[in-house]
Order: C-alpha cells, then structure tokens, then sequence
C-alpha cells in the first residue's frame, strides 16, 4: 500500500471511550483522518459506531480494549493485531503492560515487529531500541493527566518508518 506522494500515511489513535468521550469525530481529529491512508486504533474505542465512522474517512484496523464490548469484536476488531504496511512488520495491542521491561517484553511477544503500536495508559509514547519502535499515540479525548489530547502520525515507505509524531489536538 504506497501511495501517491510515495509514503503510506497512517492516522493512530487509542482510547476514545465513545460516547462518553467521542460523540463525533473532533474537528482537529478529522482534520488528519481527512488525509489517511490507514486508520489504526489500539483500542477502547468502546462502540462500534466510532470504527463505522472513522471508516468513511479510511481503512482502519483496530484492536479489542479492555472497554470494549461485544459489537466491537463484531466488527472485526481482535486483542491483536498483526500487519505489513508497506513492507514494514507492524503489531497492535491495547495493553502493553508496566513501564518497566515495557521494550523488552513486547520484542519477546512480537519477535518480528519493526513497530508495536499499543494505547492503554493514555500516555503518549515514542520509543525506541535496536530494531524495535514502541508507539502509543495517547487519546485525543480522555487526556487524563496529560497536558493535551494527542493522536499519532507515522508516514512508512519501502519497510521504513520515515516519521513519527505525537500529535497534540486539544
């Protein structure tokens, strides 16, 4: 899947908690989603409808939170996920687990992964080891006790991940 301008743009988001959180798609949240190529949602999107939604913008793979319920594994969403974007080997969970050990343990669970995208914590993280790239894009919704709402961009080509960035929407 490479696109146009060369490079597979991916939107990623976790932890929405519809509807509590997200009723619509927030305008600063769709103004990226506008220019996807693919969706990817590390779970507690919490209803179905949020996945039917973001799909009118682009393809989304998502991942089961523990928020959410029965019409989300309906829709195709399972505890993990396991693609190539572009040559790149890309793995998605929602719950990576403690801090600690957090980039040794998920290279042991996803041993040929370049990228693990995880939410969870509602921490945005971008972190890094030899061969290994840890990325959670925060929530754009339900910052708890971060200073913004965020989401997470990454732009891949030819089985690289040529950026990635917390995006702060609120």
């Amino acid at each position: 899947m490479t696109c146009e301008n060369g490079f597979v743009q991916v939107v990623v988001l976790a932890d929405t908690h519809a509807p509590r959180r997200w009723r619509v798609c927030p305008p600063r949240v769709a103004e990226h989603l506008r220019v996807a190529d693919l969706i990817l949602h590390a779970g507690d999107v919490c209803t179905a409808a949020v996945l039917a939604e973001l799909a009118d913008y682009a393809p989304v793979t998502a991942v089961l939170g523990n928020n959410d319920g029965p019409d989300v594994a309906e829709w195709g969403a399972p505890r993990i996920a396991e693609l190539a974007l572009d040559g790149l080997s890309v793995a998605m969970v929602h719950d990576s687990g403690a801090a600690v050990g957090r980039l040794t343990r998920l290279r042991r669970r996803f041993p040929s992964a370049d990228l693990v995208v995880f939410g969870h914590s509602h921490i945005p993280l971008d972190e890094s080891a030899p061969g290994l790239r840890i990325f959670n894009p925060g929530s754009p919704t339900d910052r708890r006790r971060q200073p913004h709402g965020t989401l997470g961009l990454l732009q891949i080509a030819d089985g690289r991940l040529i950026t990635a960035a917390i995006v702060p929407v609120t």
